[in-house]
C-alpha cells in the first residue's frame, strides 16, 4: 500500500484501544462522583471528532454531552460549565495553542480537565487533571472516545451492550487493516480520476457529519489546497444541491445507523444531475470480529482508514504533498 507503515499503523491502534481499563476506570470516578455535564472540546479536526460521540449521547442518553469549539468556548463561554462538569480534550501534538487556553479556561471554573494526547510530557498533557497516553501520532481519537463514552453510558444504564463492544474492539487493529488493503485499489481509482478536480462536494450525516467535515476542512482544503462545500444529508434539500452540475465532483461518506435513509436520498438525487458522484459506504466492509450491532458505530474509524489511502493518491497524483503548508502553523495569526 502505498505510504502505508503497516507496523506502525498496527502499534498506533493498538496503543489505542489498551487504554481501556484506565478509561474505564476514570468513567467510574466520573459516574461515582458525579457530573452534571460533559464538554468534549477540541479544535479543527479534533473538534469534528467529537460530534460522533456527542451524536451518541443525544441519541441515547440524558447525560448532556456537548462538543465545542475551544476557541469559541473560551470568548463565548457556556452557562452549564462548572465544578460538576467534565471535559475532554484530544491533541496529537499536544501543543493545541486554542485547547491549551481552553484547558486553563475550564479549570478556572473548577472542571475536571480530560487529555488524549500520544505526549505524556506536552503541554496538554501537563495541564489537565487526567491524562490517558497514547502512542506519539495515534490518530484518529475515535477508540478512546467509543470506549470513554460508551463507559459512562453503560454505568447509567444507557448502554446494555459495552462490554461486549469494548471486547470486540481489541480487534480493532487487524480490522482496520483489512480495510485499508480492501480500499487501496479503488482509492487509487478514484484519486487517477480527480487528478484535475479542483471542487469537492462531500455529503454525510449521522455520526459521519464530523467526519463529512473534518474531510472536507482538513484534508481536501488544509492539505490538498482544494475547494470544497460539505452539507449534512439531512440539509441537502435546502441550499447546497442548486451547486450541483453535470461534472460536479460528489463525494458522499455513508453509515450504518438511523440516517442511512437521509444519505440514500442524497445519492439518488445527485446522480439524476452529475455523472461524477461516488459513495464510499463503510458496509462495503466486512469488519470480521465487530458485531452487526457496533458496526455503524465503528463508521468513523472505517471511514477515516478509507479515505487515509484517498488521500494518499490525491498526494501521489497531484505531487502535494499532506505536509505542506502556506499559513497553518507557518503564519502568526
Amino acid at each position: 500500500m502505498l505510504g502505508f507503515n503497516e507496523p506502525e499503523f498496527l502499534s498506533q491502534l493498538a496503543s489505542a484501544v489498551a487504554l481501556r481499563p484506565q478509561i474505564e476506570e476514570l468513567a467510574d470516578r466520573l459516574t461515582d462522583e458525579g457530573i452534571d455535564n460533559l464538554f468534549l472540546v477540541g479544535a479543527g479536526g479534533t473538534y469534528a471528532q467529537m460530534w460522533p460521540y456527542e451524536h451518541l449521547a443525544r441519541r441515547t442518553s440524558t447525560l448532556p454531552v456537548r462538543a465545542a469549539i475551544a476557541a469559541e468556548l473560551i470568548a463565548s463561554d457556556d452557562a452549564a460549565l462548572g465544578a460538576r462538569s467534565a471535559a475532554v480534550f484530544t491533541s496529537v501534538s499536544g501543543t493545541t495553542d486554542d485547547c491549551l487556553r481552553a484547558i486553563d479556561f475550564c479549570a478556572a471554573k473548577g472542571v475536571r480537565t480530560i487529555s488524549f494526547t500520544g505526549y505524556p510530557q506536552s503541554p496538554v498533557a501537563l495541564k489537565a487533571d487526567e491524562v490517558l497516553v497514547s502512542e506519539p501520532k495515534a490518530w484518529p481519537f475515535d477508540p478512546q472516545l467509543l470506549l470513554l463514552l460508551g463507559r459512562l453510558l453503560s454505568r447509567r444504564g444507557e448502554f446494555d451492550g459495552y462490554e461486549r463492544l469494548a471486547d470486540e474492539l481489541a480487534g480493532l487493529p487487524g480490522v482496520l487493516l483489512d480495510v485499508a488493503r480492501q480500499a487501496e485499489a479503488p482509492a487509487a481509482a478514484f484519486a487517477d480520476a480527480h487528478k484535475e478536480t479542483d471542487y469537492h462536494f462531500l455529503v454525510g450525516g449521522g455520526n459521519l457529519w464530523g467526519f463529512t467535515y473534518l474531510y472536507s476542512m482538513c484534508v481536501l482544503e488544509e492539505m490538498q489546497w482544494l475547494r470544497t462545500t460539505r452539507v449534512h444529508s439531512a440539509e441537502f434539500f435546502h441550499g447546497s444541491l442548486e451547486l450541483l452540475e453535470k461534472d460536479t465532483s460528489v463525494i458522499v461518506f455513508q453509515g450504518e445507523d438511523e440516517t442511512r435513509a437521509l444519505t440514500d436520498r442524497v445519492v439518488s438525487f445527485a446522480r439524476r444531475i452529475s455523472s461524477d458522484v461516488n459513495v464510499f459506504d463503510t458496509r462495503d466492509y466486512p469488519l470480521d470480529g465487530i458485531s452487526p450491532e457496533f458496526r455503524g458505530l465503528l463508521a468513523p474509524l472505517v471511514l477515516d482508514t478509507v479515505m487515509g489511502r484517498v488521500s494518499k493518491h490525491l498526494e501521489r497524483v497531484r505531487d502535494h504533498s499532506l505536509d505542506l503548508r502556506r499559513y497553518y502553523r507557518v503564519m502568526p495569526y
